[in-house]
């Protein structure tokens, strides 16, 4: 699975929703739900693309692979 640490990041860089929204033309409830995520499901280039420009990163910043655990073992 890929995790998601947009919220890591995020506070990393002590920036807040309505600020990253506002540099990535964004709503900030937009920003809360894709922060809040663990798994990233799907997100279109030109977002991760805007993410990276406003927090000065590289798409590896944001996400890690993870072995998804064999069922049973959670």
């Amino acid at each position: 699975m890929i995790r998601w640490k947009l919220a890591v990041v995020m506070a990393d860089r002590n920036i807040s929703n309505k600020e990253l929204a506002a540099r990535i033309g964004m709503h900030p409830t937009s920003v809360s739900k894709i922060k809040t995520r663990r798994r990233l499901t799907r997100i279109d280039e030109a977002t991760l693309s805007a993410l990276c420009r406003a927090l000065n990163c590289q798409p590896g910043d944001l996400m890690v692979y993870e072995e998804d655990e064999p069922d049973g073992l959670k």
